[in-house]
């Protein structure tokens, strides 16, 4: 996610029918958060969950690079993706654990991510189209299906010379089309955030295939500390201007926030977009920053009191 830049499933009925009882038993509004990708020893059971909400799990990240054990730095494979969040912590037996326990807890995988395992950026760079959808839609699929898994989230932020915004726009959008087509109860969602470059991938995408995108992830973390409500709010309200028709979700980050928005304001923020009926849902990057908080996880416990009394 942006804020590393110091910018500022089995397949099948059971799924479906899983699905369907999960939204029945919540109030429709969405919890989410990022899990995996700073290698803390964080787990699933560690997060509190308040069983009100949708919460949603998602597994930072999948990549289309080669493994970091192998030499020399990981370098792209034209959309074959591999899981490199904690997998070890974060296993298929986890990710099926959490969910028994907690039928209303969903697991996506995010894909891409600011870099791979701080070793190299996760830079987007397909050698084709056709080629990428192809190694993606086969690669991903197994991936839900090994770990049982509920979607996808897409969060390039580095994009290659030659990946010009109508190949990331079809490519990913014609991803998330075949993957919806063969598991239509996934969910999908995208991760942009406040930077001329993302925007001008993201929107394109947003025009063009939101009828196969269901949450936007807005990073609004990645805006100064000097934020306050008010100003959150607009930012808000800009980026609902930006992605018309969208679930826009708010959002902040825990661990080190120097720079940036706080906790606290997110927190305060989401109140105040409750408030004024703008809020379908809230996240919050990341649990293994949590894990390792002097605070712990009172954040997650605080966001989703809000989304639960809705």
């Amino acid at each position: 996610m942006c804020a590393r830049h110091n910018l500022l499933v089995p397949s099948g009925h059971s799924n479906q029918s899983s699905h369907r009882s999960q939204s029945a038993m919540t109030n429709g509004y969405l919890f989410r958060e990022y899990i995996g990708a700073q290698f803390t020893g964080v787990q699933f059971t560690n997060v509190p969950i308040n069983a009100m909400l949708s919460f949603h799990f998602i597994l930072a990240f999948a990549i289309d690079y080669t493994p970091v054990n192998q030499q020399p730095t990981p370098t792209p494979t034209n959309g074959v993706f591999s899981p490199f969040w904690d997998t070890g912590n974060l296993s298929p037996s986890a990710v099926a654990a959490i969910k028994a326990a907690h039928p209303n807890v969903a697991v996506m995988a995010g894909l891409g991510g600011d870099s791979v395992q701080d070793i190299t950026k996760a830079i987007f760079t397909p050698t084709s189209i056709d080629s990428w959808v192809s190694n993606a839609v086969t690669s991903l699929t197994g991936i839900i299906n090994k770990y049982g898994l509920n979607g996808v989230d897409v969060d390039y932020e580095h994009f290659a010379p030659g990946a010009d915004v109508d190949t990331f726009v079809e490519c990913i959008g014609q991803l998330l089309t075949q993957l919806k087509a063969k598991m239509p109860w996934i969910t999908t969602s995208i991760a942009p955030f406040e930077d001329p470059v993302i925007q001008k991938y993201y929107q394109p995408l947003w025009k063009k295939y939101s009828g196969v995108i269901d949450y936007v992830n807005f990073q609004f973390y990645g805006y100064g500390a000097n934020t306050d409500v008010d100003l959150y709010v607009q930012f808000y309200n800009n980026q609902v201007a930006n992605y018309p028709g969208a679930k826009v979700l708010a959002s902040f980050m825990t661990g080190n926030t120097t720079g940036l928005i706080s906790p606290d304001l997110g927190i305060n923020a989401a109140k105040e977009l409750q408030r004024q009926n703008k809020l379908p849902g809230l996240f919050i990057w990341s649990a293994d920053s949590s894990f390792k908080s002097s605070y712990g996880f009172k954040y997650e416990i605080q966001g989703q009191q809000i989304i639960a009394n809705h």
